[in-house]
């Protein structure tokens, strides 16, 4: 990290410490967000930024903590700055903690430069409109869900469900356009992943690590990981870290840069509980009312700007506590986002990998990134299709339930038939499975062949009659 001096005023002595914050006297004047180098005692430094500043004291958080620090023999540097970041295209194959500090037992990186870990704001009349396919090989996204470059599309999942695995595949997988050829092959040139973690587990961290190793894909990833046993306060860097490093990479050297955050949920429970040390009146379950502003901070950082090549998308992941999609953070995101990919406890009881559930879940620009010349023309009609009779099909099992299968209309068993395949055949794909685009909507066809031509009503009549195939 860079730390110019500019400030350079130097405090000894506390007035106060909770938790990881600490209170300053007699510093003049500071400015928010300053970060300050803290000395304790035995001569260590640690990092630490302004959060309240007024004529008379000042309320710092300190990132690593406040243990071993004395109220008399302490000593704080302000120095003038927000925390600024080393950035370079050297630090994509590396692993860094929260405050771009590599943790991989390897030398640092040669910075570029060094950026505000704030970022720039994006003006709003240079943004771009997103309008292109990015593919990530699940059919279920890409299909049904489609992610568009520059688009913000966050998972909502719960405790126990398999995100880790479908967050791996997804940056395994991503790319930029339509995979060429039914192996899934695809082109990944120009095209950086970022992947934050926040209060994540050992294992969860070293199944991330092994995951993008073992798929050659770790030479285009840079990971910044903030564990479990780390300091909270630490979590409220690393999506910033992360989305720094990002905005260089997209921004000014013309990168597509996809940036995965696991979890969300986390950073916004530490976020409460620098709040609460604050004595700030909460809102929503003890969420602090800025809730709201702050994860917006994060997500705005996202898009495609005018005159320049590159993008960042954001897929955020955050646990719904009891499968609430109503808790304070999915309810909050979804107002910022465009749409959420919900995953499904039913499906996954149900042995459905990746269990997305396909109703709740909604990408509002997807209708400006599929269609002719982006993933095939038949592809916006299809998916409806799909979407339409899945839903019908939640209707016949709801009267099955009551009447039974064998009461049910001829009809009414098509749908059933093509309820079942649809969630083993398309929904459900195997874990090391990338499916081009292509792959996709033919399968979709063969689902959709399973019920009678004159259902088919968001089709046109040239689709059915050249993918059209029913059932024999």
């Amino acid at each position: 990290m860079s730390m110019t001096r500019t400030g350079g005023k130097i405090v000894r002595g506390l007035s106060k410490v909770e938790g990881p914050l600490v209170v300053v006297e007699g510093i003049g004047t500071a400015g928010f967000d300053e970060i300050v180098e803290v000395t304790d005692p035995s001569g260590q430094k640690r990092l630490g930024k302004v959060l309240e500043a007024a004529e008379d004291f000042a309320v710092l958080e300190i990132f690593s903590g406040t243990s071993g620090l004395s109220l008399q023999d302490t000593q704080v540097m302000f120095l003038g700055e927000p925390l600024h970041i080393p950035v370079s295209t050297e630090m994509l194959g590396r692993v860094f903690n929260s405050l771009g500090q590599p943790i991989d037992g390897y030398p640092a990186p040669l910075a570029d430069k060094f950026n505000d870990i704030n970022g720039q704001v994006i003006n709003p009349v240079s943004r771009l409109y997103p309008e292109e396919y990015l593919a990530t090989g699940v059919s279920a996204i890409d299909a049904l869900n489609t992610l568009v470059i520059g688009q913000k599309l966050p998972i909502f999942t719960g405790a126990g469900l398999p995100h880790d695995r479908l967050a791996a595949q997804i940056v395994r997988q991503a790319s930029i356009g339509q995979p060429v050829g039914e192996d899934g092959g695809a082109d990944i040139s120009n095209f950086s992943i970022i992947f934050a973690a926040m209060g994540v587990k050992h294992d969860v961290a070293t199944f991330f690590q092994e995951e993008f190793t073992r798929s050659g894909a770790f030479g285009r990833v840079a990971m910044f990981l903030n564990l479990a046993d780390d300091p909270a306060i630490e979590r409220l860097l690393t999506p910033r870290a992360a989305l720094t490093l990002a905005e260089y990479l997209a921004f000014e050297r013309g990168q597509h840069v996809l940036v995965v955050m696991l979890d969300l949920t986390n950073y916004c429970e530490a976020l409460r509980q620098i709040s609460n040390k604050r004595g700030e009146v909460p809102a929503r379950k003890g969420f602090p009312g800025y809730m709201y502003s702050d994860l917006a901070s994060l997500y705005e950082r996202t898009g495609k700007i005018r005159n320049t090549p590159g993008s960042v998308t954001q897929i955020p992941i955050l646990t719904m506590p009891n499968d609430d999609i109503t808790h304070p953070v999915p309810d909050v995101s979804g107002y910022i986002t465009e749409g959420q990919i919900v995953l499904s406890r039913g499906l996954y009881q149900q042995d459905v990998y990746p269990p997305i559930s396909v109703l709740p879940s909604l990408s509002r620009l997807m209708k400006d990134g599929i269609g002719k010349d982006k993933t095939r023309g038949d592809h916006p009609n299809l998916a409806s299709q799909l979407y339409a009779a899945y839903a019908h099909v939640q209707d016949v099992r709801s009267l099955a339930s009551v009447i039974g299968e064998d009461e049910l209309t001829e009809i009414d068993q098509k749908y059933l038939a093509f309820g079942r395949a649809f969630e083993k055949r398309f929904l459900n794909q195997d874990y090391n499975e990338n499916r081009s685009i292509e792959t996709t909507l033919n399968l979709g066809w063969e689902l959709v062949s399973i019920l009678p031509r004159n259902e088919l009503i968001r089709l046109s009549k040239e689709q059915l009659d050249q993918y059209y195939r029913p059932a024999a």
